[in-house]
């Protein structure tokens, strides 16, 4: 989509999405890698900013919708998803993307996730995963992995972390992305490929906090990320939930797509098909 200039068309710019607020993440943090490649993404399918929202929940990526220039909500504490989809059920012209953590994703929010996955909502969800709750200051999150220390394991951590990419599989989110923030250049296409999808669109992107986690790091996770392979198909979910055990591995890219009906398409096919198919006006109509 482009926007008229004086009676020309013109394609949307990074410089269209980005706010006047800069970015204030810790030096070096991995956000930076995703926020980047996400502003590269909706060049590349040409979103307008006047029709696209920027849902998000509690920490560091909670800043997410005051970078961006777009419309913006920045709700509370692992509501990011369920939040972002009553909005596209209201406003299914709009463009709908929540962005969330790893403490807020897969901790108090995470029981939102398989519902929104089977219902396949049409909106993207980018959990950003960095194995701690980093905003308030390095307390074990459900992805920290095992022996890590942090404020709230002094000694070790003695949780098993949980598994984002085999959740989503088993879910059967209709999208299912990963990538790494040390990997901008791969993100692009995958968050493109996300944006253009129609239906439940979800990414594990891991980014390191380089303030709170000095165990799971850029050098860490450059010694396992690892592209999935170029003959991949993305249609075989077992072989994706292969790859999502491999745990030696951080395998990276699109690893699910399936195209099937939205909710939004299902509800709109059973009320023309059952016949009592109204508009608001005729609701509105009936009982006044």
């Amino acid at each position: 989509m482009s926007e008229m200039h004086g009676g020309s068309t013109t394609a949307f710019t990074v410089a269209d999405f980005k706010s006047d607020l800069k970015p204030i993440w810790c030096a070096g943090c991995g956000d930076y890698g995703v926020l980047t490649p996400f502003y590269q993404a909706l060049v590349e399918v040409q979103a307008d900013p006047k029709s696209t929202v920027i849902v998000s929940g509690i920490g560091c990526s909670g800043r997410f919708p005051y970078f961006c220039n777009t419309y913006g909500f920045h709700g509370v504490h692992g509501r990011a998803v369920p939040t972002a989809a009553g909005m596209k059920i209201a406003r299914p012209d709009l463009r709908i993307i929540a962005v969330g953590g790893d403490g807020d994703g897969l901790g108090i929010g995470g029981g939102h996730l398989p519902h929104v996955a089977r219902k396949n909502v049409d909106i993207t969800y980018i959990l950003i995963d960095n194995s701690i709750y980093g905003l308030t200051k390095g307390q074990s999150s459900p992805t920290s992995p095992l022996s890590m220390k942090s404020k709230t394991a002094p000694y070790a951590y003695v949780e098993e972390p949980l598994n984002p990419l085999a959740m989503f599989l088993a879910y059967n989110a209709s999208f299912i992305g990963r990538g790494f923030s040390g990997k901008p250049k791969d993100l692009k296409h995958i968050f493109t490929e996300a944006l253009k999808h129609k239906g439940f669109s979800v990414l594990h992107i891991f980014s390191p906090c380089v303030t709170m986690n000095q165990q799971v790091t850029f050098k860490t996770m450059n010694e396992i990320v690892k592209p999935l392979p170029d003959d991949w198909d993305p249609t075989n979910r077992l072989a994706g939930m292969e790859k999502a055990l491999d745990t030696e591995t951080f395998w990276t890219g699109i690893v699910y797509q399936d195209k099937r009906p939205t909710v939004h398409d299902r509800l709109e096919e059973l009320e023309q098909r059952s016949g009592r198919y109204k508009d608001l006006d005729e609701l509105f109509a009936k009982y006044k």
